[in-house]
């Protein structure tokens, strides 16, 4: 099938989803997650292939964790379903109603994108969360996964277009193209009679590409340069917990630490504490001058670390003179996605929240929060860094439009 006859598809089953109801959407994404879970063995050994070639391909283990499925984490894929089904729908909400003057009323109200566009790398469970969050925000949707999860995003759609089926709607509420080739997506980037939409989800590269080659509309996500400050009034104890979940709990994910900051104030005494905790979690430190004496281990930055996301078992370390100076550091060197400080301050923490522009700022907390499932919204479609529409983790409402009815009694202009 070419792109152009899945977006008349996608087109046609996104008009059949404008019209059933939530109990039917929730029967369907039932039924998904029930045939995720029977599958098990045939994602597993999908899996199984793309692991294989990437290791043949010298593919880095924190990436190799991302791409990885176990049956717990195929459970983990069908709960992630069902707790979408368990949520709220958000179409047919009225998000405000008035009458004019003239006896008009007026109510605007949720209704679905139409056909979303998703363009993503290597986590094969972006295709589950993915069709579970379009589906029941009432959109139809067209995927495009990467070539190292192909076997696994092959698997794991046919499972969810067989739910589907079951349930009683169409297969092509959910489609997965079949090629990862470069000028595949470009044509799906172009794709503006279909697509409503377009939804990039990986690296920088990646966002890159579709931001500068799309025609059809953007909402740029993922990419993930935070950063962790530790005020002079941090509590130590807990600044070394933070920190090394912050970086070590799952490195390669866009919401993972990069780049450590710390008051000069107390560096002297953090540092140490900081980095032995850090060095027992595996993680290798780029460190600044005055950082450097103070980190065992660690090697000398330079300027593109600070830039850097590693995605890997690797963090940034340097000490800055104020917090001014640190906000400055993650207005220069961030991307807008989440950042933190400890400390036990509240003008710092207040001052710290005003000043940094991103779409999560934290007080002593990690940003590994930052993610659908963490913030309530069950699964995620992505963290949109970007301000209009949708900003931060993505969940059913931002998989939404609004429309305007209008109803009267005879009125004309």
């Amino acid at each position: 099938m070419t792109l152009t006859e899945m977006g008349v598809c996608a087109k046609q089953a996104a008009a059949v989803l404008r019209t059933v109801s939530t109990a039917q959407k929730n029967a369907a994404l039932t039924a998904i997650a029930a045939r995720l879970e029977a599958d098990t063995d045939v994602i597993l050994a999908a899996n199984a292939e793309d692991l294989a070639r990437a290791r043949e391909n010298g593919m880095r283990e924190s990436l190799i964790d991302r791409l990885s499925l176990t049956a717990d984490r195929i459970r983990a894929m069908a709960n992630g379903v069902r707790e979408v089904a368990a949520l709220g729908d958000p179409i047919g909400e009225i998000t405000d109603g008035y009458c004019r003057p003239n006896g008009l009323r007026i109510q605007k109200t949720r209704v679905p994108l139409g056909v979303v566009g998703i363009i993503y790398e290597a986590r094969p469970n972006v295709t589950s969360d993915a069709a579970a969050l379009c589906l029941k925000s009432g959109n139809a949707v067209i995927l495009r996964g990467g070539k190292e999860a192909f076997s696994s995003n092959t698997a794991v759609a046919m499972s969810i277009r067989t739910g589907l089926q079951e349930a009683g709607l169409p297969a092509d509420c959910v489609q997965l193209l079949d090629k990862t080739d470069r000028e595949t997506a470009a044509q799906m980037m172009r794709l503006n009679d279909y697509i409503d939409v377009l939804i990039p989800r990986g690296g920088a590269g990646l966002i890159r590409s579709v931001v500068e080659n799309a025609t059809v509309p953007v909402i740029q996500t993922g990419v993930g340069n935070c950063h962790v400050y530790v005020d002079k009034d941090a509590d130590l104890e807990m600044a070394a917990k933070v920190v090394v979940n912050a970086k070590a709990s799952r490195p390669s994910v866009c919401n993972a630490a990069e780049t450590l900051l710390v008051h000069r104030d107390i560096a002297d005494k953090a540092l140490p504490l900081l980095s032995a905790a850090l060095r027992e979690a595996n993680v290798s430190l780029r460190c600044c001058e005055r950082s450097l004496p103070l980190c065992e281990g660690a090697v000398a930055a330079t300027e593109e670390d600070w830039a850097t996301e590693y995605g890997d078992y690797i963090m940034a370390v340097r000490v800055v003179d104020s917090l001014d100076d640190a906000t400055a550091h993650i207005a220069r060197y961030g991307t807008g996605h989440s950042e933190c400080i400890l400390t036990d301050s509240h003008k710092a923490a207040e001052s710290f929240t005003l000043q940094v522009d991103s779409a999560a700022v934290y007080v002593n907390a990690s940003t590994r929060f930052t993610d659908g499932g963490e913030f309530g919204m069950g699964a995620e479609i992505g963290i949109s860094t970007q301000k209009l529409h949708a900003r931060g983790p993505m969940g059913l409402t931002e998989l939404t439009s609004v429309k305007y009815i209008v109803y009267g009694d005879g009125q004309v202009r």
